[in-house]
């Protein structure tokens, strides 16, 4: 398309999607993401077992459904590039008042897709699709506009200057909003003063948090447990559980479960605890009361040979901000604001806004 350099920041789905996309068009991309690896909400979690046993559990999004043609289209891609998959296995319901399962198969909710062998799978291929240069660890501290030169300087935690870019695409939510100061400690690396426009809907973007405790269990529960997923109803605890072992081109070594706590239980532990990252005692304490929970209701009869928890502090999103135009879009500064947090709260709803924000530097560049 041209020479422009454009910086994303953020390696969820919807910054993987919007790099992939630009870098198919011909534009020089630089990823920056402070975690080790790509994911976000879809990474995968590394976990060993007292034994020495390699554990692996996709802990935030289970899987993924898609409506959406256009979406379609670039799932069906992933797929034959082997990185998607659909769980072809039965979902239910279980009520705690009367300890009975739902079957809920008569509802319409289309294939569940998944990551293979892991969530992350596809955001990892994405980051190092041809044309992306993807920087790991790398938290960017600052986003500084530069009005004579009508680019954008990033400076990293570290102080390193990280380049000067055309173009910047924030796809994490900790980046442009103030609601997540009290989490990281740290001023939004984003100004809100630059793009006045934006600021009411960026000020604060609010979020379900959720505790999910990882499993790992010597026997299977199939005898007591007729679904591989099934959310949970009446429970003040428990929201969902699902068999992640189950999953295509998941390790048959043993069976590993994810559950999902309720928003309300996670709220009650945060005001106990606060935003900052939660201690080990803290983790500790919500992985025996969610697995005990999971045992009040009987389908458990035997210990985990591994439990941990981790908490999703602002994951989950509670609200969509550009629901009509699927990202926030500054052609001036060429910045593009997109994730679940600004269609629905889903991974398709992600990957609609990525594919929103490339479209706008795609239509902008173009015209250069």
């Amino acid at each position: 398309m041209n020479s422009a350099k454009i910086a994303v920041v953020g390696s969820g789905i919807s910054g993987a999607v919007c790099a992939s996309i630009l870098a198919r068009n011909g534009v020089s991309v630089t990823l920056f993401e402070s975690a080790r690896g790509p994911g976000g909400r879809m990474s995968q979690r590394r976990e060993v077992s007292e034994d020495g046993k390699e554990l692996l559990f996709d802990h935030g999004a289970p899987f993924f459904t898609v409506s959406n043609t256009e979406v379609l289209g670039l799932v069906q891609e992933w797929e034959s590039r082997g990185l998607v998959a659909e769980w072809k296995e039965n979902f239910g319901s279980f009520d705690c008042a009367s300890t009975k399962f739902i079957d809920r198969q008569q509802e319409q909710v289309g294939k569940r897709y998944v990551g293979v062998p892991g969530m992350n799978s596809i955001c990892k291929a994405l980051c190092y699709d041809p044309g992306v240069e993807s920087k790991f660890g790398t938290s960017v501290e600052k986003l500084e506009w530069i009005e004579d030169e009508d680019s954008w300087s990033l400076m990293a935690l570290d102080g390193r200057n990280l380049g000067h870019f055309n173009g910047v695409v924030a796809s994490d939510k900790n980046i442009v909003s103030p609601r997540f100061t009290s989490v990281t400690g740290r001023t939004p690396p984003l100004d809100l003063n630059l793009v006045p426009e934006m600021a009411n809907k960026l000020q604060n973007i609010p979020v379900h948090p959720c505790f999910a405790l990882m499993l790992a269990l010597a026997q299977p529960l199939s005898s007591s447990i007729p679904f591989k997923g099934f959310s949970i109803k009446n429970s003040e605890v428990l929201s969902w559980a699902y068999c992640d072992s189950s999953k295509p081109g998941r390790s048959a070594d043993s069976e590993q479960w994810v559950l999902h706590s309720t928003m309300e239980y996670a709220r009650s532990i945060i005001s106990q605890t606060g935003l900052q990252k939660p201690s080990e005692a803290t983790l500790t304490r919500v992985s025996e009361e969610l697995f005990q929970a999971l045992q009040s209701t009987g389908l458990v009869p035997f210990e985990p040979f591994y439990k941990k928890a981790h908490r999703w502090g602002s994951a989950f999103p509670a609200t969509s901000i550009a629901r009509e135009e699927k990202c926030l879009w500054d052609e001036k500064k060429k910045l593009a604001i997109c994730g679940d947090f600004c269609v629905s709260s889903n991974v398709e709803g992600a990957i609609i806004s990525g594919m929103a924000a490339a479209s706008k530097f795609k239509e902008t560049l173009s015209c250069l």
